[in-house]
């Protein structure tokens, strides 16, 4: 990082714009607007519908750099400072003067296959439509090369009313939520749209080929991303501020522990739009290395806890790192890409709410925290963390540093989430299981429950029900019956407290059911 700069400057499509008189609180979306750049839209101010996506330049995993979409409504323009951002505005191509920019290749396929009726979300829907492709890896992954891809776009229908995509040309879709060009349709799945319908958007998506050689923002993805800057900024009375190291964070937040720490601020961003929260101190992490690191020691994967949860997905079985299958079952339903681009698991456990996704899945893991203050670290089991609702174990002025997944891996895992969408919402239930089992034994049982308590839990009357006896149906039919019993569920607008029960023991059934066959093999 560099010394902190009292003037906090962002760059805004090419240009190099100044934060203030900006107060702390303002958001990006707010931020842009304000400077003409109304392309970026609100629409629920809550990260729900990604009317307000922009691009933004961070830390790559295959490349240098990778073009990441956020929601403009949740991330403090504060915290972009010395950062790089593309809003929808930025992706055309200006042309010679007196003549109209040239369309960005996503901007095209909207236009001509009618993905666009009023509008309003476009903008959005284009700049995530935008990050996926670019993202490295795409077309390595379609159903032909990137040359294939080219060609069958321009062999490719013209306007939404002649024949939808993908053309025969394109070859067929990897499944139904990727399509032949390699595009990932759940890189929209934080985008909504209510007027245009979602074939013709789906249709412009699969019909993107490979960005062209001399595209400059495909070229920008090659040099290094923006340097992290120490940040003091201040307005109106209230303080944002980002330190180089972690030492200094913690020492500040023993002056200050009162002071809001944000990551990906997806949780209070809300908290700033939806119930006006303002906060005279907020202290950002989300750029501390000592943070983002993720690495594997003698017995455990360690995890930063400033890592974005898209980071950790796609570091995972990468390297010398092994892939964690609970996880990979855990971020298709955690919320959208546009929130899993910002969100951490040191943000989703410091919140400690109840019907979190990442708690269970974590405490099925055996997962512990690292803690760290300004007078050292201590480690503590994730099930001993949680001490009531929205309260944990750890103290003023204390951070997760950390999140340590033992090794070696149950083998058979699953996560379970019960909401009125497969995707994209708060879980009624969230069940994670993690199983030893030898011989038709099982060894070891570790269960986490969401929804069902004040806090999330540990199922122990549960795994007690399971362990040493014999993966059979009639010992899982005993022990579903007393995991129908665990917690303390509550009746809400999202599901009755005999349902959450029901639900319980039924995913007990459903693994077994999965997994009978797999264990017998």
């Amino acid at each position: 990082m560099t010394e902190a700069r009292i003037e906090a400057r962002i760059t805004v499509n090419g240009n190099e714009t100044p934060l203030s008189p900006a107060p702390p609180h303002t958001t990006a979306l707010d931020f842009l607007r304000e400077r003409g750049l109304t392309g970026t839209k609100e629409g629920c101010a809550e990260g729900e519908c990604g009317a307000c996506s922009v691009m933004v330049a961070r830390p790559g995993v295959d490349k240098p750099t990778d073009w990441v979409a956020v929601n403009a409504c949740l991330v403090p323009a504060a915290a972009l400072d010395g950062q790089e951002i593309i809003t929808a505005e930025g992706l055309a191509t200006a042309g010679e003067p007196g003549t109209m920019p040239s369309l960005h290749p996503v901007q095209e396929e909207m236009a001509v296959r009618g993905g666009s009726q009023c509008g309003y979300c476009t903008p959005g829907f284009v700049c995530s439509m935008a990050a996926e492709y670019y993202r490295p890896g795409r077309c390595e992954h379609a159903a032909g090369s990137p040359a294939a891809n080219r060609s069958a776009q321009a062999q490719a229908p013209a306007r939404a009313d002649s024949a939808p995509a993908p053309d025969p040309a394109h070859g067929p879709a990897l499944d139904p939520e990727h399509g032949p060009n390699g595009f990932d349709l759940h890189a929209l799945s934080g985008n909504l749209c209510r007027c245009t319908g979602y074939r013709p958007i789906r249709d412009a998506a699969y019909a993107v080929g490979a960005p062209a050689e001399d595209d400059p923002l495909a070229r920008r993805r090659e040099q290094e991303p923006p340097v992290p800057v120490a940040t003091e900024y201040s307005q109106d009375g209230a303080t944002f501020l980002r330190k180089d190291t972690l030492d200094e964070t913690l020492r500040l937040l023993r002056e200050r522990p009162d002071a809001v720490v944000v990551a990906g601020s997806t949780d209070w961003g809300v908290e700033v739009n939806i119930r006006a929260r303002r906060a005279d101190c907020v202290i950002a992490i989300d750029r501390l290395v000592e943070l983002r690191e993720l690495r594997v020691e003698s017995g455990y994967i360690e995890i930063g806890a400033a890592l974005t949860l898209t980071e950790i997905e796609r570091r995972l079985g990468t390297g010398n790192v092994p892939d964690v299958p609970l996880l990979a079952d855990l971020f298709p339903q955690f919320a959208s890409r546009l929130i899993r681009n910002g969100a951490t698991l040191g943000g989703n456990l410091g919140t400690g709410s109840p019907i979190g996704d990442s708690p269970p899945v974590l405490l099925a893991l055996d997962a512990s925290l690292v803690l760290a203050d300004a007078d050292g670290e201590r480690v503590v089991p994730l099930a001993e963390y949680f001490t009531g609702y929205r309260q944990s174990v750890r103290r003023p002025g204390e951070l997760i540093r950390a999140v340590r997944i033992p090794l070696p891996l149950s083998p058979v895992t699953a996560f379970h989430k019960i909401a009125k969408r497969r995707f994209d919402d708060i879980s009624s239930v969230a069940v994670a299981f993690a199983l030893d089992i030898e011989d038709g034994i099982v060894r070891k049982a570790r269960i986490g429950l969401g929804g069902v308590a004040a806090t999330p839990i540990r199922s122990l009357a549960t795994e007690a029900a399971l362990e040493g006896k014999p993966w059979s149906a009639q010992t899982v039919d005993a022990a579903a019956r007393v995991l129908r019993g665990e917690g303390t569920p509550m009746s809400d607008h999202r599901a009755s407290a005999l349902y959450r029960s029901a639900m319980l023991g039924q995913s007990l059934l459903k693994l077994h059911a999965q997994t009978t066959e797999a264990v017998s093999s």
